[in-house]
C-alpha cells in the first residue's frame, strides 16, 4: 500500500477576519504563532469563509476586516519569510476539499460537534439553520487536511475540533483509500467471526462509526482480538476496517495543546468585542491607560481600606500575564492587608502592557502606511498555499476518481 506522508514540521492554523486584535487575541492564538514559526514550518491563514457561517447577512467590511488582521500579525511579530500568510478564500482548493468530504461525512458527525449547540445557544439573534453553519466543522476539517500538517494547535477547548479532523480523515481514507477487493475481504473475515459475533461486531462497528462511541470500538476491537476462527491476516483486516484502514490520503493530524491564559476583559468578563471590553494592540497609549485605570476590581474594595481578594479580582489575571513574581508578591499581601489602593495595584500593570504593545504599534505603523506592502505579502502566501493544496487536491480527485 503507498501511503501520503504527513509533513512532520508543519503548522496549521487559521483566525476569523473580525477586524483589529485585542490582547486575547495575541495571548490566546499570536504568542504562541510566534513561537511556532521558529520551530514549524507555518501555514496561518485568514478565515473568511468562517465568518460568512454566523456573519452571511452583512460583509461589508470583511475585506478591511481581514486586512487589519494580517497587519495585526504582522505587527505582532509573525515573518512572511518564516511563515505561509494567506487568505482562505483565495485558495479554492479548500471549497472542493469540502465538498469532496461532505460526500463522506455522517450529518450525526457534525451534530455532535460541541461548539455546534453551544454557538446556536449564544447566537440566538442570529438565523444560524443553514447548512453553512452546520458544516463549518467539516471545513475546519478540510482547512486542516488540505495541508498535510503534523499538529494544529489548540486549547483544550478546541480539541474536539481536531479530533473530529482525525475521524473524518480516517473515515475519507477508509472509503476512498482501500484496494479494490477490500470489501470482499472484510466480508469474508466478518463472517469467520460466526453469526452472533458478525452481528455484533456490525452493529458495535456502526455504533462508533457513526455516533463517536469509542466504548463500540474498545468492545469491537476485544471481539476482534478474542475471534477463534480468524487468522492474524483477518483480524488485522477487521481492525482497520474499524479504525478506517487503507491507504493514507490524507493524514491525521495531532492536536499541539498550547499555553493559553486566561485574559480577562475590562469588566472581567471574558475579553470579547461582542462585550466591548477590549484593549486593542494598535490602541492608543493614553485610551489603554485610561480604560485599564477604570477596569473592574474586587467588588469587596469599596474603600481604599478595605482589604481585597486578588482571586475575584480580573487584573490580578492580568498581573499573572505581565508582572513578575516579586510584582505578584507585592500584588497579593498589599491587597489583602489594604496595604495598596487599586490605583497602586495597576500602575506596574500599565507600564508593563504598554511597553509589550509599543513594539507591535511600531511595526503596524510601517505596514498601515504601505498597503501594498501588506497585499504583496498575501499575494506570494496565497501562492505557496496553492502550490501545497493543489499537490493534495491532486491525491484526492485520483482517489475518488475525478483525474481526468
Amino acid at each position: 500500500m503507498s501511503t501520503q506522508p504527513v509533513h512532520k514540521r508543519r503548522v496549521v492554523s487559521g483566525m476569523r477576519p473580525t477586524g483589529q486584535l485585542h490582547l486575547g487575541n495575541y495571548h490566546g492564538a499570536l504568542v504562541n504563532w510566534l513561537d511556532l514559526q521558529a520551530r514549524h514550518e507555518c501555514f496561518f491563514f485568514v478565515a473568511d469563509w468562517h465568518a460568512l457561517t454566523t456573519g452571511y447577512e452583512d460583509t461589508a467590511a470583511f475585506k478591511a476586516n481581514c486586512r487589519e488582521v494580517v497587519i495585526d500579525w504582522l505587527g505582532a511579530g509573525l515573518d512572511p519569510a518564516a511563515c505561509t500568510i494567506f487568505v482562505q478564500s483565495r485558495v479554492p482548493e479548500h471549497a472542493e476539499l469540502h465538498l469532496i468530504l461532505s460526500m463522506v461525512t455522517p450529518v450525526s458527525w457534525l451534530e455532535r460537534v460541541p461548539t455546534y449547540k453551544d454557538q446556536m445557544e449564544q447566537l440566538k439573534d442570529k438565523d444560524l439553520s443553514t447548512y453553512g453553519f452546520l458544516g463549518y466543522p467539516l471545513l475546519q476539517s478540510a482547512d486542516i487536511l488540505m495541508y498535510r500538517p503534523q499538529y494544529v494547535p489548540v486549547g483544550e477547548d478546541q480539541v474536539a475540533h481536531v479530533e473530529i479532523t482525525r475521524e473524518i480523515a480516517r473515515r475519507f481514507n477508509k472509503v476512498c483509500g482501500r484496494e479494490p477487493d477490500s470489501v470482499a475481504r472484510v466480508e469474508g473475515a466478518v463472517k469467520r467471526l460466526g453469526a452472533a459475533d458478525a452481528a455484533q461486531y456490525a452493529d458495535l462497528r456502526r455504533q462508533y462509526q457513526e455516533h463517536g462511541n469509542t466504548e463500540a470500538l474498545a468492545r469491537a476491537r476485544a471481539l476482534v482480538e478474542a475471534g477463534s476462527g480468524l487468522s492474524a491476516e483477518d483480524r488485522e483486516r477487521l481492525l482497520g476496517d474499524l479504525a478506517g484502514g487503507g491507504r493514507t490520503i490524507l493524514p491525521e493530524p495531532e492536536a499541539l495543546l498550547t499555553r493559553s491564559p486566561k485574559v480577562p476583559g475590562l469588566d472581567g468578563r471574558k475579553m470579547s468585542k461582542s462585550y466591548d471590553n477590549t484593549i486593542r494592540l494598535r490602541e492608543d497609549p493614553a485610551s489603554v491607560e485610561r480604560k485599564l485605570k477604570a477596569m473592574q476590581t474586587d467588588p469587596a474594595r469599596v474603600r481604599r481600606s478595605d482589604p481585597g481578594d486578588p482571586e475575584k479580582c480580573p487584573v490580578w489575571d492580568l498581573h499573572k500575564i505581565y508582572s513578575s513574581q516579586d510584582t505578584q508578591a507585592w500584588v497579593q499581601k498589599g491587597c489583602r492587608s489594604a496595604g495598596i489602593g487599586c490605583l497602586e495595584c495597576k500602575k506596574p500593570l500599565i507600564d508593563s502592557v504598554l511597553a509589550e504593545l509599543a513594539p507591535i504599534r511600531e511595526r503596524a505603523r510601517a505596514y498601515e502606511a504601505d498597503p501594498g506592502r501588506v497585499a504583496e505579502i498575501l499575494d506570494a502566501g496565497c501562492k505557496r498555499a496553492r502550490a501545497a493544496a493543489r499537490e493534495t487536491m491532486q491525491d484526492v480527485r485520483a482517489a475518488v476518481g475525478l483525474d481526468y
